[in-house]
């Protein structure tokens, strides 16, 4: 409601710092003026705009990890979120969005002050009940909303924020309600009384219900009386606040009051399912929770929303807070999160029982939404060794929601959270390791990789674990398929299987399967291989599954690729990509680009593998990954590049390179699957300094043309075509000054033509500088050697991509001097 002033002036804030934050006590509405800020700047940042939610954030160490996965920053490398944030956001504007980071103000300041540094076209906008202390942070007070006088008329009432807000959530609850003349003095009693406060105004609106507004004022009076009783003056906001939330809980009856501090202890949001199994017992019964959950909702405790057809619930944080008090101080807090880890552990269950067939992205999808409170579940497993035994169950059972997540560095850290408490003959402990050592070789952290692996392999063997032991050779057979020893990952991958086979491990076996089948197929045996692939795809197929069978699919496209028919690997390539609009795996999809890129170089159409690699680079630099992990391809790609770039010449394949980087994640989509070529989007309007007349002068000037030249091609008199565009003249119309303006200039201004010679400058400058901005940002993934990308032997895209060279070197101070040699200019920069 309202707040149009403080909106423009945060606005106005965002435009001349990098950090500005909103401060306030809780419930003034900071989120909501965050929220609104962020939308209407959105033109500003070319709708680079992004949201992080801190309130159910507990861990410090994920800070960074949570903020890298909103943007969009992907985790598959060792490097740490902090740098692979910067490395894909170091020169484009971006509006970040940090909400609540009161609890983690220490961790966000740290955190804010690196990136910053980094990043010196990012604006942070932050909300937090304290400012976060860091330099150049703007710190905006966020008051609460304006409140009448007491003298103010009913018919002026609507003028004011608080007011406003009243109103409509009364007539939320009682829709005939009005304001007039018998009850105006007493809603500004009642908004003078909440002192502006949104959350207290929402709160105190929902006892219209059973009250008028004459007895909702007089209550409040008598309590904020009591309030402020052996004090002088008016209660603070945040006693204020605190005692409506008081008043809330003790219209509640007992059972309500139960509820509302049991269902504290999820973290975000939670469904009936889980509140019937956390919240009851002990006075509470399951059947009640229901109507429980239906009273809390009418009172406005809780908050509704819905995914996918299920009704889930959440509280305000200010409301869920003051129930978890509730809930340590009935000394029930232990018992409440032990049940909520129980709860969890028995959703992993399922996800490892239920997932692998036709419910997999409904799977996927509910632990998106439930992250919040598996990070609970897991901290609590990480307090004992009893727990940490219950919690590597629970890290293993959903090992393909770390990696379709995303979440590979979080989940690594609670693995190794886990092992440091388990006990170490814990029965999941292997198995743990092994998934933890999977998750350390798809970032490239060999060191980890290894040591996880041995250690796996020595406690299985000990303790007779085949499941962990078939795993671990699986595991092994993956990295001999990334070091191209294809022979040596056959042998293990059909070890692997045969395992699996015995334990009746259908997920494992086709997992080892198909991967055998890649494995045989670039060992020489194409037909071998086509089959046992073939095979693992129908089979997927059979148990409706897409996760893994689009990489079967995928691995059948690259088989092909390497050694067979392009037609059949690019059909291959365009199943996968169908699949992934549904499950939207951006690893299996950065691969499918690739080889889709060299289908396309083979069939004769290099423009399209161009634009293709193009794309793939894009997506690859925010994986934070490269396919030069995987040695197979690096002598096919290169080999690649070079056929197209002999094609189309470097310039041709630059630009069309450029466009594919550009595309968004859709219009790649839809160019990959032959949905139509991508609009291309209006270029804004860049405000030109000169006028039309001055434009041509200066048009003519930087051909090199003489004022005479000039006046001849624009008839006009020769001597006057640089000296009648002087707007700074004198405009005396006396006989001196007419005289005198012949000759007039400012004192050290340029001589006469100079001022349009300085003015076509400026505007080729200004040119130049627009076309190296859109240069630059389209090939923001672009990192080259100091011989320059346009060398002799084409081969410009093997030195420049950073998703192509894992460990790109530093930066050179000056990248255009370091970057092209001084004897030709790049054709970007010739144009």
């Amino acid at each position: 409601m309202g707040r149009r002033q403080e909106i423009a002036d945060v606005k106005r804030l965002l435009g001349a710092g990098p950090l500005v934050t909103l401060t306030g006590p809780g419930g003034v509405g900071k989120t909501r003026l965050a929220v609104r800020v962020a939308d209407s700047a959105r033109a500003s940042f070319g709708e680079r705009v992004v949201f992080v939610g801190l309130a159910d954030l507990r861990e410090e160490k994920l800070l960074a990890s949570t903020v890298a996965e909103r943007m969009g920053v992907g985790d598959r490398s060792t490097r740490s979120p902090l740098d692979r944030i910067v490395d894909q956001f170091r020169e484009q504007r971006v509006l970040l969005v940090l909400d609540n980071c009161e609890h983690l103000v220490e961790a966000c300041a740290v955190f804010v002050d690196a990136l910053l540094a980094e990043c010196p076209h990012l604006v942070v906008l932050a909300t937090s009940r304290q400012s976060l202390g860091v330099a150049a942070e703007r710190v905006v007070p966020v008051t609460p909303l304006a409140v009448p006088e007491p003298d103010e008329s009913a018919d002026a009432l609507v003028n004011y924020d608080a007011v406003q807000l009243f109103i409509e959530r009364a007539t939320a609850v009682v829709p005939s309600f009005e304001i007039d003349p018998e009850n105006a003095a007493d809603v500004i009693r009642l908004c003078k009384a909440l002192d502006g406060l949104p959350l207290a105004i929402e709160l105190a609106a929902v006892r219209l219900r059973s009250l008028s507004v004459r007895q909702l004022a007089d209550r409040l009076d008598k309590r904020f009386t009591l309030l402020t009783r052996g004090n002088r003056g008016a209660p603070t906001r945040h006693e204020t606040l605190r005692a409506l939330i008081d008043w809330s809980y003790e219209l509640c009856d007992a059972q309500e009051r139960l509820l509302w501090a049991r269902a504290a202890v999820f973290s975000g949001s939670f469904d009936l399912d889980a509140a019937e199994h956390v919240c009851s017992g002990d006075g509470l019964d399951r059947g009640a929770v229901l109507d429980l959950l239906d009273a809390l909702l009418d009172k406005s405790i809780l908050l509704r929303e819905e995914h996918d057809g299920v009704a889930r619930y959440r509280m305000l944080e200010t409301v869920r807070q003051y129930g978890e008090d509730k809930l340590r101080a009935a000394g029930d807090m232990d018992t409440r999160r032990a049940r909520h880890r129980d709860w969890y552990r028995r959703l992993t269950a399922r996800f490892a029982d239920e997932s692998f067939g036709p419910d997999q992205v409904a799977w996927l999808t509910l632990f998106a939404a439930e992250h919040a409170n598996l990070r609970g579940a897991l901290d609590c497993c990480t307090t004992d060794p009893e727990g940490a035994a219950i919690g590597l169950r629970m890290f293993a059972d959903i090992r393909e929601y770390w990696l379709l997540s995303g979440h590979n560095t979080e989940g690594r850290l609670w693995a190794n959270a886990l092992l440091e408490v388990a006990a170490p003959d814990a029965p999941d402990r292997a198995l743990a390791l092994v998934f933890s050592g999977f998750l350390a070789l798809i970032q490239g952290d060999a060191a980890a990789y290894a040591g996880a692996l041995d250690d796996a392999i020595k406690l299985a063997d000990a303790a007779g674990d085949e499941r962990s032991r078939a795993y671990a050779l699986h595991i092994q057979g993956y990295e001999a398929l990334m070091g191209d020893e294809s022979e040596k990952a056959a042998e293990l991958f059909s070890s692997a299987a045969e395992h699996f086979r015995v334990l009746g491990d259908d997920a494992g076996d086709l997992w080892a399967t198909y991967n055998y089948g890649l494995a045989i197929g670039r060992v020489g045996d194409l037909d071998r291989g086509r089959s046992v692939l073939s095979e693992a795809v129908d089979r997927y197929a059979a148990r409706g599954e897409v996760f893994w069978r689009s990489w079967a699919i995928w691995s059948r496209a690259a088989a092909e690729y390497l050694h067979g028919d392009m037609e059949v690997a690019r059909r291959a390539c365009l199943d996968v990509l169908r699949i992934q609009r549904t499950v939207d795996d951006r690893v299996v999809i950065a691969f499918t680009l690739t080889v889709l890129a060299g289908c396309a170089t083979h069939q004769s159409d290099p423009v399209r593998a161009a634009r293709l690699l193009g794309a793939a680079s894009t997506l690859w630099q925010a994986l934070g990954a490269s396919p030069a992990n995987y040695v197979a391809f690096i002598e096919p790609m290169q080999r690649d590049i070079g056929l197209v770039t002999g094609a189309i010449g470097p310039q041709t394949a630059a630009e069309e390179f450029i466009a594919g980087a550009a595309m968004s994640f859709d219009d790649t989509l839809g160019y990959a699957l032959g949905d139509g070529e991508p609009a291309e989007p209006e270029p804004a309007p860049v405000a030109n300094p000169l006028t039309a007349r001055e434009m041509q002068i200066a048009e003519l000037v930087a051909q090199g043309m003489t004022n005479r030249e000039i006046a001849t091609q624009l008839v006009i008199a020769p001597a006057r075509p640089t000296r009648t565009w002087s707007t700074s003249a004198p405009s005396s119309a006396s006989p001196t000054a007419r005289r005198s303006r012949r000759g007039w200039r400012r004192p050290g201004a340029p001589r006469r033509g100079e001022r349009f010679r300085r003015a076509a400058c400026g505007m080729v400058m200004k040119s130049l500088a627009r076309i190296d901005s859109r240069f630059r940002a389209a090939l923001a993934s672009v990192e080259t050697e100091p011989r320059g990308p346009w060398c002799e032997d084409s081969r410009w895209l093997d030195s420049s991509l950073r998703w192509w060279r894992p460990e790109p070197p530093p930066r050179p101070p000056n990248r255009w001097a370091a970057t092209w040699n001084t004897t030709a200019a790049p054709p970007v920069a010739r144009r």
